[in-house]
C-alpha cells in the first residue's frame, strides 16, 4: 500500500464517520424537536400561548441551521482526494455534525419551556 492509497482511505473514513454521525445525530434532534411540542399537553392557557409563540420562531431558526448540515457534507466527500485537502476535509467533516448540535441548542435555547 503506497502512500496515495493511505491517503484516499483516511479521507474516504473521515467523510464516511462524518456522514454517519451526522445523520444519527439529525435523526435523534428531529426526533426531539418533533416531540416537543407535547411538553405543554397539561399547560394553562397562558402558558401555551407563550410556548406555541415560542415554537413559531425555534422550529424555522432549527431548519435553517438543519439545512446547513448539506454543503458541510456535500464539500467532505467533493474535496479531491489528496493529502492537500485533508484539512479542509477534517473541517468540513466536523462541522456537519456540529451544526446539528448547533441547532438543537438554538432550538432548546429559544422554546419558552412550560
Amino acid at each position: 500500500m503506497n502512500a496515495e492509497t493511505s491517503s484516499r482511505r483516511r479521507a474516504l473514513a473521515v467523510a464516511l464517520v462524518s456522514t454517519l454521525l451526522t445523520v444519527a445525530t439529525a435523526a435523534a434532534a428531529l426526533l426531539l424537536v418533533g416531540l416537543s411540542p407535547m411538553a405543554c399537553d397539561s399547560c394553562d392557557a397562558e402558558a401555551t400561548d407563550r410556548f406555541e409563540a415560542s415554537l413559531t420562531l425555534a422550529y424555522p431558526v432549527f431548519v435553517l441551521l438543519l439545512l446547513m448540515v448539506l454543503p458541510a457534507l456535500v464539500v467532505t466527500w467533493l474535496l479531491p482526494w489528496s493529502n492537500r485537502k485533508a484539512a479542509r476535509r477534517i473541517s468540513s467533516g466536523l462541522a456537519a455534525p456540529s451544526f446539528v448540535l448547533l441547532a438543537v441548542l438554538a432550538f432548546v435555547g429559544l422554546v419558552e419551556w412550560p
